[in-house]
Order: C-alpha cells, then sequence, then structure tokens
C-alpha cells in the first residue's frame, strides 16, 4: 500500500490566541503546518480525485475554526486542528504543528505540535 503524505506548509492565519488581557482583544498572527497520511494506492491508479484525499476542503475547514474562535492555549487550537484533518476516515495518521510567532520576547516563536494515528 502506497502511503502518501499532504503538506499543508506555513499556513499564515489571524485568531485570538492567548489568556492576557490584550490577547483576549487582538487578533494574532499564527502559523499551521499539517502532515497528513492516507493510502494513496487507488488515486496513484486511477487519477480520479474522487479517489484522493481533499486537501482544500481540511484546510477550508481550518481556516474557518481558526478565524471564527477564541483561543486560551496553543494545546486547544492544535488539538481541534488535528481533529479536523483527522475526519475523513482514509486519513491514517497526521501530526499539527501550530507557531505562535513572537510570543516570547527573544525567541521567533513558540510552537507546539501534536500528532494521532487511527486504530487499525
Amino acid at each position: 500500500m502506497e502511503q502518501a503524505r499532504i503538506d499543508i506548509i506555513n499556513l499564515r492565519l489571524r485568531t485570538f490566541i492567548g489568556f492576557n488581557p490584550e490577547e483576549l482583544t487582538k487578533q494574532q498572527d499564527i502559523v499551521i503546518n499539517a502532515q497528513i497520511y492516507y493510502p494513496a494506492m487507488s488515486a496513484c491508479e486511477s487519477d480520479e480525485e474522487s479517489n484522493a484525499l481533499n486537501y482544500k476542503t481540511i484546510t477550508k475547514k481550518m481556516i474557518a475554526h481558526v478565524e471564527d474562535g477564541h483561543f486560551k492555549l496553543l494545546e486547544k487550537l492544535t488539538s481541534d486542528l488535528l481533529a479536523i484533518a483527522m475526519e475523513d476516515k482514509i486519513v491514517s495518521h497526521a501530526s499539527i504543528q501550530v507557531e505562535k510567532p513572537h510570543a516570547l520576547r527573544f525567541a521567533d516563536s513558540v510552537s507546539l505540535t501534536l500528532s494521532a494515528k487511527r486504530a487499525c
């Protein structure tokens, strides 16, 4: 079985993230990186979109969730995005990284990564 890995790289969005007073009222930049795995044998052989995982649909759901949400913790946001990535039963496993640029004074960003694997 051929495993495909779809990489969504540096999806830049804005949302309410954090629990400090200024974070509750001002949107901040976040950067999302996702790796989504699925068995791609049928898509490789048929060249039919119906046999492939629709990464555009997944990305649109992630964008809507982030832009419409308010989150205190990176853990919650990352967990929600991982659940969206795992919604389609064809997905075998996924990993989501969310970066919060400028979260620390002397660092480029802080990031959190969560992964999930579907039970066989």
